[in-house]
This record gives structure tokens, C-alpha cells and sequence, in this order.
């Protein structure tokens, strides 16, 4: 039995781990004053490990068909509809929690204690959707995803 608990935390660690360290921002971040440098670090801190745990599970779960920084889907659906959800999910996905961050953001006091933060997450999604969406068309000279997409072209 431990040994297929110990399976499942390995197969998982970096997942578990950085919900581990968002929840400890959080609680911290709770417990403190936004108005104090510290205070202000724990709230920027729950929007980066935010944007770090989407990017671990959503590239994980999802595909951007040209994207140097998506993994490669395992099979293409034969419903052109479907193929089409399936090679932009990861947009999709963005898009739509995006979204919902920006109105949660558009009615929240952007000045409260978690409007800022909100308002982190909301910029934290756009530099992950925006990321996502330039390199479908931009490479870095010498990153390991530029030069397998290079490869692969």
C-alpha cells in the first residue's frame, strides 16, 4: 500500500508540491497586513504560484497546436469540431478562466486586500495566454522548445 501512495506522489510531486506552497502564500497572505512590503509579497505570491500551477496542470491536461511551449496531442478526433476544441484547449481553457477572473476582478474593490490579488491573477493570466499564444509564432534562439519545434517542422 505505501508503495502505490509513494507512486502516486511521485507521479505527481510537482502538482502537489506547488499546491502545497500556493496554500502556504495563502495562509500567509491571510494572516497579514497587504499594506506591509510583506503583506504585499504574499499576495504577489499567490498570483505567481497560481500562474505556476496552471501552467503545470493545464499543459499537462491540454494541447495549442503550434505552441513550441504545449505538449503534443496523442490522437486527432475525426469530428473537425472536436479536433478544433482539442488544438486549442489550452487557448480555450485560458480564455474562459481568464475571463471569469476579470469579472470576478470587475466587481471586487481593486484596492481590498484580495482585489489585489485578483487583479495579480488577472495579469498573471494574460502573460500565460500570452505566452502560449507567441510562441505558436516566435522562437528564442537556443531554447529547448525552439529547437524541437524546429525539428519538428
Amino acid at each position: 500500500m505505501s508503495r502505490h501512495k509513494s507512486g502516486f506522489f511521485r507521479r505527481h510531486s510537482l502538482s502537489l508540491v506547488t499546491i502545497a506552497v500556493l496554500l502556504t502564500w495563502t495562509g500567509l497572505y491571510i494572516a497579514s497586513d497587504p499594506q506591509t512590503h510583506l503583506g504585499s509579497f504574499f499576495g504577489n505570491a499567490i498570483a505567481d504560484w497560481s500562474g505556476v500551477l496552471v501552467t503545470i496542470l493545464a499543459t499537462k491536461h491540454m494541447y495549442e497546436k503550434g505552441s513550441a511551449e504545449s505538449r503534443k496531442p496523442s490522437h486527432e478526433p475525426a469530428n473537425r469540431i472536436l479536433c478544433a476544441f482539442k488544438d486549442h484547449s489550452l487557448t480555450i481553457f485560458l480564455a474562459i478562466t481568464g475571463a471569469a477572473w476579470i469579472i470576478l476582478f470587475k466587481k471586487m474593490d481593486a484596492n481590498s486586500k484580495w482585489g489585489q490579488v485578483v487583479g495579480n491573477i488577472v495579469s498573471e493570466w494574460t502573460q500565460i495566454i500570452g505566452l502560449v499564444l507567441l510562441t505558436k509564432k516566435f522562437l528564442e534562439r537556443g531554447s529547448k522548445e525552439s529547437t524541437e519545434s524546429k525539428e519538428s517542422k
